[in-house]
């Protein structure tokens, strides 16, 4: 598998990619910088990073086996968690300074099970913003996908799928400068996932930076231009896709070979 994902990435001269704590110090306009962050529940110690960078230009992947910390990393980026110790910065500023409500406006989470509030898929993007009109709903919802006709239907009656494109959907009705994706496409079909690729990869060349949690090795090399490797709570390695999948460290070599995880 990784010898065709090898193949598949982008050609020309590869650089060696950096273990994360080069990295992160090397990079002075990182959008997101970990430095010396824990996150611990109980006595176990669920992420560790020491100085980590999320690059400002292209669209990041985070991967890594299940349970390894990739989600609750997203979650620190607009403080759905928060860290134990250490600081983390966005666009330089300390992120615990930042009001959470702008911030989450500012930086949208589209979650791997959306929950559906309680009215219409309009009622939805209403709560977002009250002041979208008939045509504004549905402009965002054939954005990501779905039948305008839909805005009169109750949100709780959408499948899973139309449920998590509604998501999409709200999250853009703030207009963000940055897009987390908790596993954005793992509930639909292969269309309907192409589709919401493409919206994003539009989104990406408009100025907004998407950050996606993926399982899914193929969607890394479509969407991404960079990538971190999370394993045992540990940033293990970032750099371009690229130079990732042509020269990985031993262990995430492991990882994408499918010896860990």
């Amino acid at each position: 598998m990784i010898r065709a994902l090898r193949q598949r990435s982008k050609p020309g001269t590869t650089t060696q990619p950096l273990a994360a704590e080069e990295s992160a110090a090397s990079d002075p306009r990182a959008l997101f910088f970990f430095e010396d962050v824990v996150v611990e529940r109980g006595a176990h110690t669920i992420l560790e990073l020491d100085r980590v960078a999320i690059p400002i230009d292209g669209a990041t992947a985070i991967i890594g086996p299940s349970g390894s910390g990739k989600s609750t990393l997203l979650r620190l980026c607009n403080r759905l968690e928060a860290p134990s110790s250490g600081t983390i910065r966005y666009r330089g500023n300390d992120l615990s300074t930042i009001e959470p409500t702008e911030l989450r406006r500012r930086v949208a989470m589209v979650f791997q099970r959306p929950t559906a509030l309680d009215g219409t898929a309009a009622d939805n993007l209403r709560e977002v913003d009250p002041t979208l009109n008939d045509d504004d709903i549905e402009v965002a919802l054939v954005r990501v996908g779905l039948d305008g006709a839909l805005a009169k239907r109750s949100a709780r009656d959408l499948s899973g799928g139309e449920l998590q494109r509604l998501g999409l959907a709200r999250s853009l009705t703030t207009r963000p400068d940055v897009l987390l994706l908790d596993e954005g496409t793992s509930a639909l079909d292969p269309n309907s996932a192409a589709h919401i690729e493409q919206l994003v990869a539009k989104l990406t060349a408009e100025g907004i930076t998407p950050i996606w949690v993926t399982h899914d090795f193929d969607q890394l090399v479509r969407v991404a231009r960079n990538t971190l490797v999370v394993v045992a709570g540990r940033v293990l390695q970032h750099g371009t896709v690229r130079d990732v999948l042509a020269r990985p460290l031993p262990e995430v070599d492991r990882f994408l070979q499918g010896e860990v995880g």
